[in-house]
């Protein structure tokens, strides 16, 4: 398998590129996005078997399971950062080994509709919140430690609702290579 193959088999989407200047258009589209991508998941991934969620979506990558317990992890995260970004001066926001935790057992063997269910449940919550953000909150930061830098709440709006697309794309072509849709 070729270097670049491998590669659009990582980045299906290619990678996160956010506009220069964000508008009110964009933001609706992204929580558009956040508000389906639940139900467009559990449908995606409802009827797959055992064998089917533990088959990598790529040579050297997650399996299906794990790909939807790290989506529900790291949207938790996510909202947990709306959350501080809006209720204190711009937090220094906790990183983590998202691919340690994808090694851990739950990720490993756990029932997906327990992430599923989740996910549902996050999503709900954060694009509630979303849409009841002002301009002034979406230009609220917060300081991710790995790069020092701000990330606007209307960046990570964006950024999330990329790497919603990024994973469902990554099961959607697993499972069309595979002749499993």
């Amino acid at each position: 398998m070729t270097k670049q193959h491998i590669e659009t088999l990582k980045y299906p989407i290619g990678v996160f590129e956010c506009p220069a200047n964000i508008s009110k258009q964009h933001i609706e589209s992204w929580i558009s996005i956040l508000e389906y991508f639940p139900s467009r998941l559990e449908n995606l991934v409802k009827n797959l078997t055992d064998e089917q969620l533990d088959t990598a979506y790529r040579p050297g990558g997650w399996t299906v399971r794990q790909v939807v317990h790290h989506v529900s992890d790291s949207h938790h995260h996510s909202y947990t950062r709306f959350k501080w970004a809006l209720t204190e001066d711009k937090p220094v926001i906790k990183a983590y080994f998202e691919d340690r935790w994808a090694e851990l057992i739950d990720s490993k063997t756990a029932p997906i509709e327990m992430s599923i269910n989740h996910i549902k449940a996050i999503h709900f919550k954060l694009v509630y919140l979303l849409k009841m953000l002002s301009q002034d909150d979406l230009d609220t930061c917060f300081v991710h430690p790995e790069t020092n830098s701000d990330i606007s709440l209307g960046y990570n709006i964006g950024n999330y609702a990329w790497h919603s697309n990024h994973h469902y794309a990554h099961i959607e072509n697993l499972l069309r290579r595979k002749g499993w849709i």
